[in-house]
């Protein structure tokens, strides 16, 4: 059932990501940020107030348990920081990459994951999954290696390397996920220093969303509102910000529930959760007509047989 919730996580960010690339053209980076979070907060604070009212269930997947140990908290700013520095690395390189490129790039994660998810947490896979594993790592390089035809490089494009460092924290961030909400019973590391903590996924999700807000105020505050006059693209309105959040709560929702099942493999669901790409290599065909789409198409073709390997090994 986990790898079912992989996927569906997977299409509904490809959405999130098309949604983000419109609302970010031509537009200030940090108040979109800003209202991603706070969208994201108007979600989840009406399932905090009615779950400690009592009018939902404590078995219904929406109840919020209260947090009995401050400790928890700190683990969620932790969290919130390492999810926020992702989140404006990627935007800022989004807003100037084509999706057809950035999004590729961000499919690379679930490498490092992998790497993080063997030597932290001594995960291992079956021959289907290896098999899945290498697949996707050479179509997500070929896809990366596209954007050169249309003269982007890391030599010479501070946005790509904005991408890749957002993808490394993001990286970090899914291997912490792992650590927050893993079943303890199958916390134990590779060297017996790691240990899930089995936090309840929808603290998790409720509450970094709250301290995020807090964090991008302030941000907001002190780095672009002095300077806002003086920037190239003003803040302007879209009707599509609202949609980033709802997306992305939904997709991080499907994410959290498969990751806190007992069998869940952070290394797989990593991999699968960037099938997304599918999604918007699509729009970017469709909505932004971006170049050189027949070549990269047969290097996404990888992208889907590989996640096809996946879940012949996870079934």
């Amino acid at each position: 059932m986990w790898i079912f919730f992989a996927f569906l996580s997977a299409m509904l960010l490809g959405v999130y990501d098309v949604f983000k690339k419109i609302s970010l053209k031509d537009n200030a980076v940090i108040p979109v940020l800003l209202l991603n979070t706070f969208f994201c907060s108007c979600i989840f604070l009406p399932l905090v107030v009615l779950s400690a009212t009592g009018h939902i269930d404590r078995d219904s997947l929406l109840y919020i348990p209260r947090i009995e140990d401050p400790v928890i908290h700190l683990y969620i700013i932790l969290k919130s920081a390492i999810v926020l520095a992702s989140w404006i690395c990627a935007y800022y390189g989004l807003k100037h990459l084509p999706i057809t490129i950035a999004s590729p790039i961000n499919a690379t994660r679930p490498i490092l994951a992998l790497l993080g998810a063997i030597f932290v947490f001594g995960e291992q896979l079956n021959g289907w999954q290896w098999a899945g594993v290498i697949v996707s790592i050479m179509a997500f390089g070929l896809i990366s290696m596209s954007g050169r035809k249309e003269g982007i490089s890391p030599k010479h494009s501070i946005w790509m390397w904005l991408v890749m460092a957002g993808t490394l924290i993001g990286a970090v961030s899914g291997l912490y996920d792992k650590f927050l909400v893993g079943d303890p019973a199958n916390g134990q590391g590779l060297f017996g220093i790691w240990h899930n903590r089995g936090f309840n996924k929808m603290i998790i999700q409720s509450w970094y969303n709250f301290y995020q807000v807090l964090m991008m105020g302030i941000v907001c505050l002190l780095l672009w509102a002095p300077r806002k006059h003086r920037r190239k693209h003003p803040f302007q309105w879209r009707w599509q910000i609202p949609c980033i959040s709802i997306f992305l709560s939904i997709a991080d929702f499907c994410y959290f529930y498969a990751l806190s099942q007992p069998d869940a493999l952070i290394s797989i669901i990593s991999l699968v959760r960037r099938s997304g790409v599918i999604v918007g290599f699509i729009a970017g065909w469709l909505f932004f007509k971006e170049k050189n789409i027949k070549s990269k198409a047969l290097d996404l073709l990888f992208v889907v047989i590989a996640m096809v390997l996946l879940w012949l090994g996870s079934r």
